[in-house]
């Protein structure tokens, strides 16, 4: 069915009206910044956006003017801000955890190092001592008789 100019320009008028509140980012509930929802918002048939069809100018000027934006930083589309922002604190926490398991693993190797050498010292402690005494020319004495004194009777 062919439609007339006046429904033309009404129907671009719409889907020029639907393209600045997406750009703006008043994306509808269930709807992103795309052509799928430009054409659901302008009730118009999607496939006109596509190939030699009546509107495909008005999806390339959409698709351009969304690109401009994105280039300058901004994002119309809330869930997609929201998503590009948890991808970067995401990678910002995988970072961190790939640092915290580096350092844990530092950590350990030097408390293995630090208990190795507790324990090499000790031994060379115990093996000086025994070797002063082996050494030593001072004989010990025995222990002191402790004597129990009696009472008398």
């Amino acid at each position: 069915m062919r439609i007339t100019a006046a429904q033309r320009n009404e129907n671009e008028n719409r889907i020029r009206a639907a393209m600045d509140r997406l750009l703006r980012g008043e994306i509808p509930p269930g709807g992103t910044c795309d052509i799928k929802t430009l054409a659901r918002e302008a009730a118009v048939d999607r496939t006109a956006f596509y190939g030699t069809r009546p509107y495909s100018h008005l999806r390339v000027e959409f698709e351009r003017r969304l690109h401009a934006i994105q280039e300058a930083g901004e994002i119309p589309d809330p869930r997609e801000a929201q998503i590009a922002r948890l991808k970067a604190e995401n990678t910002k926490l995988r970072e961190r955890l790939a640092q915290s398991e580096q350092t844990i693993a530092e950590l350990t190797d030097f408390r293995s190092q630090a208990l190795a050498r507790l324990a090499a010292q000790h031994e060379e402690i115990i093996r000086l001592r025994d070797a002063v005494v082996e050494a030593s020319r001072v004989s010990r004495l025995p222990a002191p008789r402790t004597t129990v004194i009696g009472t008398c009777s």
